[in-house]
């Protein structure tokens, strides 16, 4: 008889042999930052609207561990959260299915009023069974696009400055400007989103923020976004006013510029989202520049809303994971 439960530490080496596939970086930053938080045990008491880090929940069936999965809370007010890691046996769908509609009921039963999840777009299997089985709906898609090559831009070092939370505001006005309308009510953010946590040094992954500027007004036109879980791959993002033309190549020089100062070594990315009105123009760049897609995801939701517009549907374990880091950039 299977059962789901909380993730305990005793089931670390279980854990370990289940996620052997994943290269030792990867493997070490999920279990000792994701599973086995020291604050974890205190972390699952929160109400929903408190809780800051990822929980995992492991389905055994007698003491064999047949799949687990991972969902982290978003800094929104309309508590929304996603599901970031899902690890069940190939081709058990059955498995993947209870451990999502688990996770779907137990934190909307928390209050959360939306459940997000990407999926790559080489498993169709399991985009069928989110929509299908549980109830997700596909929203839209992201890449992930790999600088080939050395970012060697000009840019003014006076038009860019680090992140206050005091530009949360501004920033997330930016980003809903870019959605699309009928996806603003389920993608959009809130200014809390961008606000540094209190608990960020708790985070299984570093983040560093800056602001563009126009000198001359002061007015906020963009905000660059620079994440890495392994401080080996750094992606960037980046969210721009739709109505002032930026060179890409500069902001990414910025980026590589200020990375540079903290890795002589590592792998810089850049991310496009199709379900912004930029996102076509970023990607037309980016190949234009000779990058490369190195990850496709597709976008699914479950939410307690509805798109204005009706979407179109379409080794030994099967991961739902973030980007696995690749081959870095020497300086």
């Amino acid at each position: 008889m299977s059962k789901i439960r909380k993730l305990y530490y005793f089931d670390k080496k279980g854990t370990q042999e289940m996620i052997s596939f994943l290269n030792n970086s990867a493997s070490d930053t999920y279990i000792n930052h994701i599973m086995f938080n020291p604050f974890i045990p205190l972390h699952h008491l929160l109400p929903l609207r408190f809780k800051f880090l990822p929980e995992s929940y492991v389905l055994k069936d007698k003491k064999a561990a047949k799949g687990l999965i991972t969902v982290a809370p978003l800094k929104s007010r309309l508590k929304k959260v996603e599901i970031q890691k899902l690890f069940f046996e190939e081709n058990c769908y059955d498995v993947a299915s209870e451990l999502v509609q688990f996770a779907v009921s137990k934190y909307k039963a928390m209050g959360a009023f939306s459940v997000l999840v990407k999926v790559d777009d080489y498993l169709p299997d399991l985009l069928t069974m989110f929509v299908s089985k549980c109830g997700f709906s596909q929203m839209s898609y992201e890449k992930l696009w790999r600088v080939e090559h050395f970012p060697d831009s000009d840019y003014d070092k006076k038009e860019f400055r680090p992140f206050r939370n005091s530009d949360a505001q501004v920033a997330a006005n930016l980003y809903n400007e870019t959605l699309l309308p009928h996806l603003r009510p389920l993608l959009g953010k809130e200014p809390t989103e961008f606000k540094e946590s209190l608990f960020k040094g708790l985070s299984y992954y570093s983040e560093y923020k800056y602001i563009i500027e126009d000198r001359k007004t002061k007015n906020i036109t963009g905000c660059i976004i620079i994440q890495t879980s392994d401080n080996e791959n750094f992606i960037v993002e980046i969210i721009q006013s739709s109505w002032i033309n930026f060179d890409i190549n500069s902001i990414l020089t910025f980026a590589f510029d200020q990375i540079k100062r903290r890795k002589k070594k590592f792998g810089l990315f850049v991310r496009s989202k199709r379900y912004t009105n930029l996102g076509e123009k970023y990607e037309q760049q980016f190949l234009q520049d000779g990058f490369k897609c190195v990850q496709n995801q597709i976008v699914l939701t479950n939410s307690s809303a509805r798109a204005l517009r009706e979407p179109s549907t379409t080794g030994r374990f099967t991961v739902l994971s973030d980007f696995c880091p690749s081959n870095a950039m020497p300086t």
